[in-house]
Order: structure tokens, then sequence, then C-alpha cells
């Protein structure tokens, strides 16, 4: 039986391995640990794209400063809001407030919005706000915020400097810095990676489980790299560096496996199966991941004419899609596995 205490050369194995026969062991591994430390619910969090304004230059993301293409949008607060009931009448018990690094979002004013979800509201509110000053995170948490995401996408600085041009500013030690101090402030915190970005090999990602373990996340967001043809990454400007043997695939199967991994190595950590795994599978790609070690899925509740303007990667999953339309979509997915939607804020289980 997969243990928390697997290896990082035991890691790069599973990662390299092909056998699905093999594999089935792995993925009956990472559902009975989380049956185990999670149990069967699976906890549904409501997504706001806030805004698709940003000051990075990130060679992955399509929503990327230097994109002249992208028409920009902010949401006014009277349009959060009317998200926010939605994702009440619905059932959520969270709301993801998420955006580029928009410092056209002043503090004030998020603040006020924090603290109107949770004077009206029994939700969660969980932020995504990219790299923002001190003052700025520790107000959001004073006003009521529960929880930060900021991904690391790769525990590799070389690999990550390529990726993040942009000069001291976007170092790779900053997201682990925010992280520790997100967690200094009270805040459930969570990081993550991508899987299959240019230059990525089956080592690094292996020592991003590594990773995981070390920083004892209280959420896991792990997704596959998916190009976007006007960045550096996906016009080819930037290409893989490394043998095409160790090149890491942005496959349904490898997300899968990491997704496994990291179960294993943090049993009671909350993980998504994310939209960009269904992006990649449409048919398969989230339910996988939720046999795979996931229990958490994160609706888009972005009214349409913003949404498809949020447009980090191409081809979105459930894009068109109404809120309604996404819950029973998902109530029949998560009733054909046997699992449950959870009730409640969802918080991790220590």
């Amino acid at each position: 039986m997969l243990t928390a205490d697997i290896t990082i050369y035991e890691l790069e194995y599973w990662l390299r391995e092909t056998d699905s026969e093999k594999l089935k062991e792995l993925w009956t591994a990472a559902d009975e640990t989380r049956k185990k430390h999670v149990g069967d619910e699976v906890h549904l969090r409501g997504l706001i794209e806030i805004s698709n304004h940003c000051a990075r230059t990130c060679a992955y993301c399509g929503i990327r400063a230097p994109n002249s293409e992208v028409i920009r949008y902010r949401m006014s607060k009277e349009e959060i809001m009317e998200c926010v009931a939605e994702a009440v009448k619905l059932g959520y018990g969270t709301v993801v407030m998420q955006s580029g690094e928009d410092y056209g979002v002043k503090q004030e004013w998020l603040s006020d919005i924090i603290r109107a979800i949770k004077q009206e509201t029994e939700l969660a509110v969980t932020l995504s706000m990219g790299e923002r000053p001190r003052e700025d995170i520790a107000a959001w948490r004073e006003a009521g915020a529960d929880r930060y995401l900021i991904r690391f996408e790769t525990s590799d600085p070389l690999l990550y400097d390529r990726i993040h041009p942009g000069g001291a500013n976007s170092k790779w030690r900053n997201r682990f810095e925010i992280l520790n101090l997100l967690r200094s402030l009270g805040y459930e915190t969570g990081g993550g990676v991508m899987i299959g970005i240019p230059g990525q090999s089956y080592a690094m990602l292996a020592r991003d489980i590594d990773m995981f373990r070390k920083l004892d996340l209280d959420m896991i967001g792990v997704g596959p790299y998916i190009a976007h043809p006007e960045t550096p990454l996906g016009s080819g400007e930037i290409a893989s560096d490394i043998d095409p043997r160790d090149q890491v695939p942005g496959t349904e199967e490898l997300t899968c496996k990491v997704v496994a991994l990291t179960r294993i190595v943090r049993p009671d950590s909350n993980i998504p199966s994310t939209t960009a795994l269904a992006t990649v599978s449409k048919e398969t790609g989230r339910i996988n991941g939720l046999m795979r070690g996931a229990n958490v899925v994160m609706p888009n509740l972005t009214p349409e004419k913003y949404r498809i303007l949020y447009d980090v990667y191409p081809e979105k999953a459930c894009l068109n899609e109404t809120s309604d339309a996404c819950k029973g979509c998902l109530q029949n997915q998560i009733d054909a596995i046997g699992r449950d939607i959870g009730s409640g804020q969802g918080g991790r289980k220590r």
C-alpha cells in the first residue's frame, strides 16, 4: 500500500509508470486515502473571476499584461454580490474570488465586499489575487477572508524564472514567502503547480509533490499546462530545453497521477479536480480526478459576458454553461460515482 512516506524516487517512478494494470494500484491507494481522510463529500466552490486585468508578464497566461488582444474588465461590487447570491441559491459553501494581479482592485474596495459576504451569508471566502503586498493580504484577512490560493507553478527555481520574466518582483522565492505569510495571518493556505510546462522534467515534478508534503498546504491545485497562442510558451518562443524522454506531458493521465500522489503525501488536504483537467479531457477528466484523489470542484459563477474574457487558456470546459446547468451536471456526475455533494464551508479536516 502506498503511504505518505513514499520517497521522492518512488514519486518519480509512479509519474513515469505507463502500465494500466500497475496504475490501478495507484488509483486505488489514492481513492482509499481520500475516503479515509476526507470522506465521500465533494465540496463545490463557486468561482467568480472578478477581473482580467494583470500587471504580470507570465509566459503561459493569456491575460498577461502584454497581450493587447484581451478585452479587459473589472466586475462591480453589485455584480459580484449577484454571483454570491447565486452561490447561496445553489447551495455552495464557498465563493472563490479570482483575478489577475490587478492593482485596480483596491484594498478597501475588496475588504468592503468581503465584509458584505460574511455579514449576509454563511459562505467561506477564498481569494486568489496574486502577489499582493502584505498590508492588502492582512486587511482582507481582517475583513473576514478565510482562504488564499497562490500557485507556485513549479518548485524548480530555474524553470520558474524562465516562465516568469519580469525581474526581481517575480522571483521564485516570492511565492513561498507569501505562503508563509498567509499561514501566519491565519488563512487556510493553498498552492499548486502546472503539469507539462515546456522544460519540466519528471524529476522536477516529483520534487513539486515532495514540496506539497513539506509545506503542509490546506489546499493543493494541480492542473495540466494548456498552451495559449498569444504567449511566449504557446507560440514556441520558449521551448523545452530538456531531453524529450524527460519532458512531462500535460495529459489527463499524468495529471491524475499527480492528483493521486498528492493525495497520498497530503492525505487531509482539499484537492480539486480542476477545470483545466476537464478541459484537456472533457468526457472523463473531472470524474477521473475525483476517482483518483480529488474532493473539490470549482463551478464557474462568473457572468458569461466576462467569463469568455477570462482567457487564461483557450477552449475552457463549461464556458457557456449556466450556473444551474453546471450544478445539475455536477450533481449527475457525483451521483454516478457514488459520492455526495458536501454541505457547509468544507474546510480542511485536520
